[in-house]
């Protein structure tokens, strides 16, 4: 009688635990994309077209995030704008399945911290999807979102990237940016190391990481290592090979790769 009833309790204990768990994971309704770049090292192709704009197959760059963000099942989004930003408005406009609003950056580039500050109240004070404008992947059997979604712990994180491996990154050179903790926190490449993964461009954010942020322009880098510190800056590893389009070329070989995986 007496090993029913611990059986009862740790069963009850079990399922407590299960369902704070539960509440603890979110499925966000808004999100952020970066889009008010300069493009400096797509020249000279966004000498008349922002960065985010440039066709890849026939198709903008951000739209593809957008589409990722549809099939998520959001229904808003919120681009800034400040390079050419009347086209950043006319896309909004057109772009079919999501209520899309943008944030004005005319006055000043605000980087992608400092961007995200200021769209604050448009994206709510629950966590939200972040996504680079100017980047996207090609999905795998998981779709990535939902994953980033089903990995999210209010409790321990406050970010949490989705990470791409270095090796099999289309249009990557560089030496990576992270190497995961034993769960699942991230730790910086050490300096003149070479790290194994490298930041997708697309993330689960809290808006509270903002209550003491800088004012004006700074890098979501300044929040990273900030959260790093505090071992609240978590990450997953993607399933499909993220595409950097960073270059004329970069957008060749993300052509090239979207033509293979359909193939």
């Amino acid at each position: 009688m007496k090993k029913t009833k611990a059986i009862n309790v740790i069963s009850l204990a079990n399922t407590k635990a299960r369902r704070a768990g539960e509440m603890a994971r979110i499925r966000p309704q808004t999100a952020m994309v970066l889009t008010a770049g300069h493009g400096k090292r797509m020249r000279p192709l966004t000498a008349v077209t922002p960065k985010p704009l440039i066709e890849v197959c026939g198709k903008p760059i951000v739209e593809y995030g957008l589409d990722r963000l549809k099939a998520a099942g959001l229904r808003k989004a919120v681009l800034n704008a400040h390079y050419l930003p009347d086209q950043i408005h006319q896309f909004a406009e057109h772009y079919q399945g999501l209520d899309i609003t943008v944030s004005d950056e005319t006055d000043a580039l605000l980087d992608t911290g400092g961007g995200t500050k200021r769209a604050l109240p448009l994206l709510g004070n629950k966590p939200f999807y972040l996504l680079n404008g100017d980047s996207f992947w090609i999905e795998g059997a998981r779709p990535n979102l939902s994953w980033l979604s089903e990995s999210w712990d209010d409790a321990s994180m406050d970010m949490l990237l989705l990470l791409s491996p270095t090796v099999g990154a289309v249009g990557y050179e560089g030496p990576g940016d992270f190497l995961f903790g034993p769960e699942g926190q991230l730790k910086r490449r050490p300096e003149k190391r070479i790290a194994p993964y490298v930041y997708a461009g697309a993330a689960i954010v809290h808006p509270r990481v903002f209550d003491t942020a800088p004012d004006g322009a700074f890098s979501l880098n300044v929040l990273f290592d900030e959260l790093i510190e505090k071992g609240r800056l978590h990450g997953v590893r993607m399933d499909g090979t993220w595409l950097h389009v960073g270059t004329p070329q970069a957008v060749r070989d993300a052509e090239f790769a979207i033509g293979e995986s359909a193939a």
